[in-house]
């Protein structure tokens, strides 16, 4: 009996102590509701869904967007066009990720807080020939299409007293025809004098400029007063402003103004010209000029990479391009609604069967499988110094040049802070009508440096025109950062000059009176942005 009860009592313990000590649960996770999508609709509501839903799948900051239902893409309706209705829920979605660095979102755009700074939605019927950025349809496009008057206009001074100057011409533009050359002033526009209250005046700019002809008046580099009607017209443009070798003592430096990254055909042969022309002239330092190019094809800025790299990097890393983990994961289905073109627009095909962008090939959207290596471009082979020109429009395929190379050279900039676009695209066609470029990746070089959301600093930060002296045209050694530039270099002798050939007075008819440029847009339309059209491969 003893022995039952002490079993008993034993028992009776174990189940005390096991009942009053606290058991860990682990509480069930609620789950997330389904993503329920109407399957039926307008075509612009089916349109609404499928941009949020292609930029939750394939979106760089993915991460941060909600729920279908809590987005609600078909609530964007209050614009009075389909187009607009778009643009305003795309501009939803890049207000999602803040950057912890600013406490805004990556796409933030200081200029003009009501637009993207990266993403953007294009009408393709708009695309060529005439270039198209936001609500501006000047410049010329990444075809080196132009269907405008073939000048890009430059605003300096302050909002209440500011002054117009041409600070490039196009070529085969009908500008370049009438003889307008870069620092030409401009004074008049259809009789109407411009300088005075920017804000309430950019309209009427940009009204003027949008027209079919425009009549000009000012003063132009020479000194001498012009008065110049300009008609609209359709023109090919190369991409290169301007190509030079500079002689100092017995040193040669290779000169390379170029405006855009347009496709690698439009600018392939300038640059072959350029860069053979360097290497027969015994070249060693480049100042290669990108003040004013806002990107375009990363094939492009991989071919000029290229040409600039020496031969010793060969087959090392030059670039590395990071996409969500979304992507990288290879669960992005979506991407089998796209199609992979080849390089003029077709859609391809294997075994009579569309191949999509979701799985061309095993894993398309890996790290390994967009590593981009150096190979060797043509036939200059010695350089060891590259300083480049740049200011707050040398933006996204510009800045991959710059980061790309700095590993491996010992790369300076002269100029201002860049406009910090380390992130790429490619189209999302949706309706057969609209091309939508979400950010997509973001680009690394062998180091692993990239993230310059906020530009790149310059080593020499200067104003492109001090005030009160002249705007000189590319590649004359009176411009300001060129003169910077070469003496950045460390040559130890002086760079032969063109002489000056205005009068006092005439310079001070011509001279900037503010070296601040109050708007960098306005009439020119210019792309910014960092295209991939490159098959993806393994290198």
């Amino acid at each position: 009996m003893k022995i039952k009860l002490l079993v008993s009592i034993l028992a009776i313990s174990i189940l005390t102590i096991t009942a009053c000590k606290k058991t860990k649960v682990t509480p069930t996770p609620t789950p997330e509701p389904p993503v329920v999508v109407p399957s039926t609709g307008t075509r612009a509501e089916l349109s609404k869904d499928s941009i949020f839903l292609y930029a939750k799948e394939m979106y760089y900051w993915n991460d941060a967007l909600p729920t279908y239902q809590a987005f609600n893409p078909r609530s964007y309706t209050s614009a009075s066009s389909d187009l607009a209705n778009y643009t305003n829920e795309l501009f939803a979605i890049t207000r999602y990720k803040i950057n912890p660095s600013t406490g805004l979102s990556y796409e933030y755009y200081a200029p003009d807080p009501t637009d993207t700074k990266y993403s953007y939605i294009q009408d393709v019927t708009t695309k060529n020939p005439s270039a198209f950025v936001a609500d501006q349809k000047s410049s010329v496009d990444l075809e080196g299409n132009g269907n405008d008057f073939g000048i890009r206009f430059g605003y300096y001074g302050t909002n209440a007293s500011y002054t117009i100057y041409a600070t490039a011409i196009y070529q085969n533009s009908p500008a370049e025809t009438a003889g307008f050359l870069r620092g030409d002033k401009i004074t008049k526009i259809n009789g109407v004098a411009y300088g005075i209250d920017f804000p309430s005046q950019s309209s009427a700019i940009q009204t003027a400029l949008n027209g079919t002809t425009i009549k000009l008046e000012g003063i132009n580099s020479a000194g001498t007063d012009f008065n110049i009607t300009l008609t609209k017209a359709i023109f090919k443009s190369n991409a290169v402003y301007k190509t030079k070798v500079l002689t100092a003592g017995t040193k040669k430096i290779g000169y390379l103004a170029y405006a855009r990254f347009s496709k690698l055909t439009n600018s392939q042969p300038d640059f072959d010209a350029a860069f053979a022309s360097f290497a027969t002239a015994g070249v060693t330092d480049l100042i290669i000029d990108l003040r004013y190019n806002g990107g375009g094809y990363i094939e492009t800025a991989e071919y000029l990479i290229n040409l600039i790299a020496p031969p010793s990097l060969t087959g090392t890393v030059m670039f590395t391009e990071h996409y969500n983990a979304t992507m990288q994961n290879n669960q992005a289905t979506i991407l089998k609604n796209q199609p992979l073109l080849d390089a003029n627009g077709k859609v391809q095909y294997s075994n009579a069967k569309i191949i999509n962008l979701y799985d061309y090939m095993t894993n398309p959207y890996s790290v390994a499988n967009n590593t981009s290596k150096f190979a060797k471009k043509g036939p200059l082979s010695g350089v060891t110094n590259v300083v480049f020109i740049v200011s707050g429009n040398t933006a996204s395929a510009s800045e991959l040049v710059i980061n790309s190379l700095k590993p491996g050279l010992n790369v300076k900039l002269v100029g201002q802070t860049t406009y910090g676009k380390p992130v790429g695209f490619f189209p999302v066609t949706i309706e057969n009508k609209y091309d939508v470029y979400f950010s997509l990746f973001e680009t690394k070089n062998s180091l692993g440096q990239g993230g310059y959301y906020t530009g790149i600093a310059p080593d020499v930060s200067a104003s492109e025109v001090p005030a009160n002296t002249v705007m000189y045209d590319f590649g004359n050694l009176n411009d300001n950062y060129l003169k910077l530039a070469l003496n950045t270099l460390n040559l130890g002798v002086t760079v032969t000059g063109q002489a000056k050939t205005l009068s006092a007075a005439k310079e001070r008819s011509l001279a900037v009176q503010s070296s601040e440029v109050i708007n960098s847009d306005l009439g020119n339309g210019e792309f910014k942005g960092m295209i991939e059209n490159r098959n993806r491969r393994k290198n």
